[in-house]
Order: C-alpha cells, then structure tokens, then sequence
C-alpha cells in the first residue's frame, strides 16, 4: 500500500474515532443535564403537593374544632371563640393568668387587626352558620349526631366563597400557634415519602422549616441549608398569597437518582466506545506490523539475493574454468576450483538451513534433546569455529571464567550455535581487528555469560529491534555486513527454549556486551 493512503487512511479512521468518542461524551452529558431537569421539576412538583398536603391537613383538623353540633344546628365552637375573646381581654388588663393551658404567654402577642377580627366573631358565627346548618342538617333526623367523616363529606359541597371564609378563620386562628406545635417533624416526612413515591424517587432527604429566612425548631438531624441540591416551597400560605413560612428539603440521593437512570446506557455506550478502540488499536498495529513484515521480507529477500548471488557467480566462473581444455588436463586447478564449488554450495545451504531452522523454531517442529552439559566447554568449542577469522584479521578472543559452577541442561549443537552467532556477530560489526573478551559469573542459581566487543556498537533503538526476526540495522545502500537478519533472532529463540535470558548493553562507538543468563543444575 501506497504510504501516503496508509497515512490518509490512518488520519481519517482517527478522526472517526475521535468523532465518535467526543459525540458519545456529549451525549452523555446531555442525558445526565435532562435527567437533574426533570428530577428538580419532580422535586418541585412534589414540594408543592407536600406543602398543599400539610396545609389541607391542618384545614382539616381544624374545621372539627371551630364547628359543633348540637340539637338545634351547627354553631361555631364557643369555647375556641372564648379563647379569642380573652387573648382581647387579656391584651386590655395585661393580665396573662386567663390564658389557655399548654400555650405559651409569648404566643398571645398578638396584631390589632386579629383583634378586630375576634370582636367580629359573633358576625362570622351567623354568616356561615345558617348555611352550615342547612347543608350539615339535610335529610338528616332532628337530634342525630354527624359522624366525622360525613362532616366532612357534607362540608365539601359549600360554596367556594363559603369555604374560603371559614379558611380565612382558621388561618388566621393557627398563625398564632408556634409553628413546631402547628406541624410535626413526622407529619412532613410522612408526606415527602409518599410523594417522592408517587413520583418514583427514591432519594433521601434532610428538611427544615425557616420563618422569614430564620430556622424554627422544625428540622431534621443533618439539614444543611448550603447543600447544592436544596429546593424551596412556602409553606401555609393566606388568601392573599403571601406566606410566614418555607419548608426547605435537602435531596442527598440527587446524584444518585440522576446517574441510576443513566448508567446502564452509559456504562454500554462506554463499553462498546472500548471495544471500537481496542478493535481499531489492534487493527492499526496489525497494519503497522504488517507494513513492516513486509519491508523486512523485502530486505531479507534482497539480502539472500546478494548472498546468494556471489557463490553462485564464484560457481559458474569454477565450472567455466573447468570445460577450459588447457585447465581440465590440469588435476591441481581442477581440484582446486571443484573444492571452491563445495565451498559455495555449503555456503549456500548453510544459509537455507539458518531459514530453516527459524521456520521450525516458529511451528515448535524443532526437536531438542537436552543433556548436562558444561558451558565453559561450550564456550571454547564455538572458538575453535571462529578462531581462523579471528586470526585472520589479526584480532583474538580471551576468556575470563570466573564461574566456579557451569553446569547446564542444553542441546549440545545448538546451545553452540548461540554461542557461535554471538561471536560472529561481535566479529562482524568490528571494524577494525575484532577483540572479543568473554566472562562467566555464577548469580545465585545461574550462570551468566558475557560476550563484549569493541566494535560499531548500535542506539538505543536498535538494541530493542536487534532480536527480531529479519531486523537489520539499516546503512543505507552500503551492503557491508552480510546477514539475513536471522542469527540473533534464532539465538533468542533458542535461549527461550532452555530458560534462558539473553540482552545487550551498547553505546554507539563503543562496542557491545551480550549477556545471556541461564540456569544451573546440580
């Protein structure tokens, strides 16, 4: 694939995803805003059912006391109308000894115009009582007693005006009540929790009741008048429509309430968000590594290519010079140039063997028998292969044992391959007469080989690469280290194989250090 699509193609597949995940964040987002929009309009509506709910009560309760029956009719209470004329006695003498009992004398501190209101009573008793006798008495027999649910029944057919008389008295009567005895802490929490369950909110609360932005002594054990989720609704509110008194309602299990109705959805729109991650993070690596494979194979097969392409040539020239009648009469030459095509030929299938050998190391088909063996030994076999090139290049190799133990369980031909590829490595990236110094240590249950060089040496990245099959370090056009990239790949396999560890410590300029670590027997 071209390069410049792979890229285009990778930019647009992130722009996407990116996309995708930025639309399912607002999404998100949106849901939960919607949700406390209609779990604050909920918590209002049902602050305002709650507040009609305490003031309908109190209605109630008290219509049984301002209304009586007797033989003749219905009449006002007299005995809560006594208690209006002597809060007015009372205020005239400043004499508090005629007070009701159980109300407290700073409860009597009323206004002139209640006042007023309780020298008119007599007047609001004949106003409302013809009609409440006539509707409380209809069809009903001469002395009967009225239950007080058919009090009630028969109250709800007055007229509108009527009943709002009748609600302005009562009002104004239960004003001057202190308001932790005119509402209970548990007549509140009972109408909460019925209304937060008609409305399916399930959420705890804190409340209190404030008296012009004041507490009163109606509250809850942990209200917090500063917590973010608290709603407001007047409580017992007059014709007029003003009011004395709010209830206050903390909703603790807002947050909550919100993110249940949104979770599931959430929590699946985030797992599939991962999966498209994880899927196109696995693709795009998967792209990647394949690119490049394919650069690497690419390499590999130009390097074989090259490799093959000198022995191949060294063999057409030998069997040229052979069919010469002036060479072919000639045993020595002709010895000498058939050895020269063995030579070839081995070189060649040495390579198709290193191939070989990867493949099968890659399916598991290698078969290794292991046996204890001695490492030192090991070490000073794979010399002898390399020792010729060494002198060769007027280099040398020393070792320096220091392992007191070097006792191992490995497959003898391999285990020496390793070694011998290490070596030829360290031959290779020389570039001047190669010096290699090798070192064994016992650590503990191990024994630790090192292999150091004072070559090329090679970066940070690529000792990260250098065991990985095919990898080569790139020099540009210059083909002036053979290989396939397969001599350290193998090396690795090998070593996983036996247990082993193997790693590279390495600075540009400097040389390097192979350090491979493998276990001891007994």
């Amino acid at each position: 694939m071209n390069k410049k699509l792979f890229l285009l193609l990778v930019v647009l597949m992130s722009l996407s995803l990116i996309g995708i995940i930025f639309v399912q964040g607002y999404w998100i987002k949106s849901t939960v805003e919607d949700k406390e929009e209609q779990f604050s309009y909920n918590a209002k509506q049902v602050l305002i059912n709650v507040s009609q709910n305490i003031q309908d009560n109190e209605l109630e309760s008290f219509w049984f006391k301002f209304i009586d029956t007797d033989s003749s009719g219905v009449i006002l209470n007299e005995k809560v109308l006594n208690e209006y004329s002597l809060l007015e006695q009372e205020g005239e003498n400043g004499n508090s000894a005629g007070l009701s009992e159980g109300i407290p004398e700073v409860d009597y501190k009323i206004s002139s115009d209640f006042l007023a209101f309780a020298k008119d009573s007599v007047e609001f008793s004949e106003l409302i009582n013809g009609r409440l006798s006539s509707i409380l008495n209809q069809g009903n027999a001469q002395g009967a007693v009225l239950s007080s649910e058919e009090k009630l029944s028969r109250f709800m057919q007055m007229e509108e005006m009527e009943k709002d008389v009748l609600r302005s008295f009562i009002l104004e009567y239960t004003s001057r009540i202190p308001i932790h005895q005119r509402l209970l802490e548990s007549t509140i929490e009972e109408f909460l929790k019925t209304e937060l369950q008609n409305y399916n909110l399930n959420t705890a609360f804190e409340y209190a009741v404030y008296s012009n932005s004041l507490a009163t002594k109606v509250h809850s054990d942990n209200f917090s008048p500063d917590y973010p989720a608290t709603y407001l609704v007047p409580l017992f509110i007059n014709n007029t429509g003003a009011s004395e008194y709010q209830l206050l309602v903390n909703f603790t299990g807002k947050k909550k309430v919100v993110l249940s109705s949104v979770t599931l959805m959430a929590l699946l729109s985030i797992i599939f968000t991962l999966i498209i991650v994880i899927a196109y993070s696995s693709a795009l690596s998967q792209l990647i590594k394949q690119r490049q494979i394919s650069q690497i194979k690419t390499d590999f097969i130009n390097n074989m290519t090259h490799e093959f392409k000198t022995p191949i040539a060294t063999i057409n020239l030998a069997l040229d010079a052979i069919k010469n009648p002036k060479i072919i009469n000639d045993k020595d030459k002709v010895t000498r140039y058939l050895q020269m095509i063995r030579d070839e030929n081995k070189r060649m299938h040495a390579q198709v063997e290193n191939v070989l050998q990867i493949s099968k190391l890659e399916k598991n088909e290698l078969d290794l028998k292991k046996e204890r063996l001695q490492l030192h030994e090991l070490v000073e076999e794979a010399m002898n292969h390399v020792e010729l090139i060494v002198e060769d290049r007027n280099g040398y190799i020393k070792t320096h044992f220091g392992a007191l133990k070097s006792s191992i369980l490995a497959n003898q031909n391999h285990m020496t391959n390793v070694i011998v590829n290490v070596l030829d490595n360290a031959i290779k990236y020389s570039d001047d007469s190669p010096k290699v110094d090798i070192y064994t240590e016992n650590v503990r249950n191990f024994i630790v080989l090192k292999i150091r060089d004072q070559g090329m040496g090679m970066n940070k990245t690529v000792q990260r690469k250098i065991f990985e099959k095919f990898y080569r370090e790139h020099t540009g056009d210059i083909h002036n280290v053979k290989g396939h990239g397969l001599g350290l790949a193998y090396v690795k396999r090998i070593l996983d194989d036996h247990h082993g560890i193997i790693s590279v410590e390495s600075e540009k300029g400097k040389g390097s250090t192979f350090i491979i670590k493998l276990p001891l027997i007994t």
